[in-house]
């Protein structure tokens, strides 16, 4: 909602205490001892929340898989593309740079957030298996891409959305870079966890053989999560800075992020088929060029928009075209 105020206080010209009539401050023990609680209740909704995700964590075996140092070779390994691609959202931020400990404190988060997308979506997946393809892309556009691009934008609003050095919209593109990339790598280790024998691997040959290959392929997939909640976490920061439709903003980065990523997971499986057969390639080579085709488009788009804020606030910060910032003071004799 807009700030707005009661009549009485429009049309009174501040002379009136108008204290628990039209306005309202902490005076009282009461009204103190209120904003006690509610800073509680409200620290409490957040801790809840975190403990909750960090249970299920713990339930699906996530966090066996980040501490197995085979998993945790092939996960580092897997997510170099995402790390690098969410270190140059971060580099384009033109205002001022982010904390490290809200950066780390949000990557966390998108680790523990994503259990919930897990959970839902595996939960939610049978309902649309009878149907075929049609059931897989209602399943990616109605499911999983909401889900994951909602979780991923909790991750940044449980904390760095409401610390005073988010300050400006584009925070909001770095916060969720790091939220997706966080989301990328728990995801990575799950499905490394899953692929890899149950008798493990050599760290020599085998590890570079089997699990070079899993760690190849989750590669490829972890910079669109990156790209998908900078875009939606672009708009996160555009809703704060716009509190009278907060509401209708962040509803609208994340409905682009889930279109971009429903459209991802629909048609990898086409496009990939369609490139090896125009190119003759096999293996891993079509995969490859199809995801740095179809990310390359998006993490185009996220870039304009970057480049777009970057061009206005250097266009706001530019000296008047008169010099006028440059005349000096009169003197007294003038």
């Amino acid at each position: 909602m807009e700030d707005r105020r009661d009549p009485i206080e429009e049309a009174s010209d501040g002379s009136l205490d108008l204290y628990d009539v039209a306005t309202w401050e902490s005076r009282t023990r009461i009204d103190r001892l209120s904003s006690i609680l509610w800073q509680v209740i409200a620290g409490s909704a957040r801790i809840a929340v975190v403990l909750v995700a960090f249970l299920l964590l713990l339930g699906i075996g996530g966090l066996a898989a980040l501490t197995d140092p085979q998993t945790g070779v092939l996960t580092v390994l897997s997510a170099i593309p995402a790390i690098g691609l969410a270190a140059y959202v971060y580099s384009t931020d033109v205002t001022s740079r982010e904390p490290l400990s809200l950066l780390v404190a949000t990557f966390l988060l998108g680790v523990l957030t994503a259990n919930f997308a897990a959970i839902l979506n595996s939960a939610l997946r049978p309902y649309f298996q009878l149907l075929g393809f049609v059931g897989s892309a209602l399943f990616f556009y109605l499911i999983v891409g909401p889900i994951e691009e909602t979780v991923k934008l909790l991750a940044v609003r449980l904390y760095a959305y409401t610390d005073d050095r988010f300050d400006a919209v584009l925070d909001g593109a770095v916060y969720g870079a790091m939220a997706g990339l966080g989301f990328a790598v728990i995801e990575n280790a799950l499905y490394i966890t899953r692929q890899i024998p149950n008798e493990g691997l050599d760290l020599g040959l085998g590890l570079i053989g089997v699990g070079g290959g899993i760690t190849a392929v989750r590669a490829l997939a972890g910079p669109g999560h990156v790209i998908y909640s900078a875009i939606a976490g672009y708009y996160l920061g555009l809703a704060k800075y716009n509190p009278g439709n907060r509401g209708p903003i962040v509803v609208k980065g994340i409905l682009l992020a889930a279109l971009v990523h429903g459209t991802y997971n629909t048609t990898v499986g086409i496009g990939t088929g369609v490139i090896s057969l125009l190119t003759g390639l096999s293996g891993i080579a079509p995969y490859l060029i199809y995801v740095v085709i179809y990310d390359g488009i998006f993490g185009l788009f996220l870039l304009r928009k970057i480049q777009r804020y970057r061009d206005a606030y250097h266009q706001a910060h530019a000296p008047p075209a008169d010099g006028s910032e440059f005349e000096s003071e009169m003197t007294e004799f003038e």
